[in-house]
């Protein structure tokens, strides 16, 4: 199929995906399910990457920053910026991309080779509903909430870094990262991890929802979904920090 073919395609996908489900209750038991899998479980790779990368980016700034006519605050301010505007927002969700949307599309692909979609499907349950929104809406809520966290790790790691390498002082480092804070620069980061979740849970359902073939099939469909959706969420990163910060 050609791109524009595939793109009409997620469209209808996901105007099935958005209908109202069957029984509320069990749509709701599914979303709790999904957030358990989806967000809890990735606490630890979030926690790890977010603290060395904190202290990465506090000790490279640092000694990049050797003048001493700039204070050693600014370590610490670029630290802050640096981990609240690009990376817990964008590149946390790729780290998700690769963890979660491939999951996610291995799963459905499973369903799909081994017909159990085929079955819900005949008896008369809306089965991209069933499967997909209830990852789709856990993804929305677990991501931002996962973006805070990488934030408050980053910084802890910035913190610790500094302190122990002698780089940053205590006194300077929260004098830099209480300097000039814009609470917008918080929510510019929230509304787009927002985003960029819906894009890896819907990209990764649509490739896992479509498989044929055998396990073969299932393998590349998990990749397709981790390149795709990859590379969308690093177009709507230019899009959305063009249109709110510009």
């Amino acid at each position: 199929m050609s791109p524009i073919s595939h793109i009409g395609r997620y469209f209808v996908f996901m105007t099935r995906v958005c209908r109202q489900p069957l029984k509320w209750r069990i749509f709701g038991n599914r979303i709790l399910d999904e957030i358990e899998k989806i967000g809890i479980d990735s606490i630890g790779i979030v926690t790890i990457i977010s603290f060395f990368v904190g202290a990465v980016v506090c000790i490279q700034t640092a000694n990049n920053l050797g003048n001493p006519l700039i204070p050693t605050s600014t370590v610490a301010y670029a630290v802050r910026e640096c981990i609240i505007l690009e990376f817990s927002p964008t590149i946390i969700c790729l780290v998700l991309a690769g963890k979660v949307g491939s999951n996610i599309s291995s799963e459905i692909g499973t369903m799909r080779i081994t017909e159990q979609i085929d079955a819900l499907d005949i008896m008369g349950v809306n089965s991209a509903n069933h499967l997909v929104a209830p990852k789709v809406i856990a993804m929305i809520l677990s991501v931002p909430v996962l973006v805070i966290y990488s934030i408050a790790i980053g910084i802890i790691g910035g913190y610790v870094a500094g302190e122990y390498t002698g780089l940053v002082p205590t006194d300077a480092f929260f004098e830099g990262i209480h300097f000039i804070f814009k609470p917008y620069y918080v929510a510019y980061s929230l509304f787009k991890s927002t985003i960029f979740g819906f894009i890896i849970a819907s990209i990764a359902s649509y490739c896992g929802y479509y498989t044929h073939g055998g396990a073969l099939e299932v393998g590349k469909s998990s990749t397709t979904a981790v390149v795709i959706s990859s590379i969308v969420v690093l177009m709507f990163n230019l899009i959305i920090t063009q249109l709110l910060l510009s």
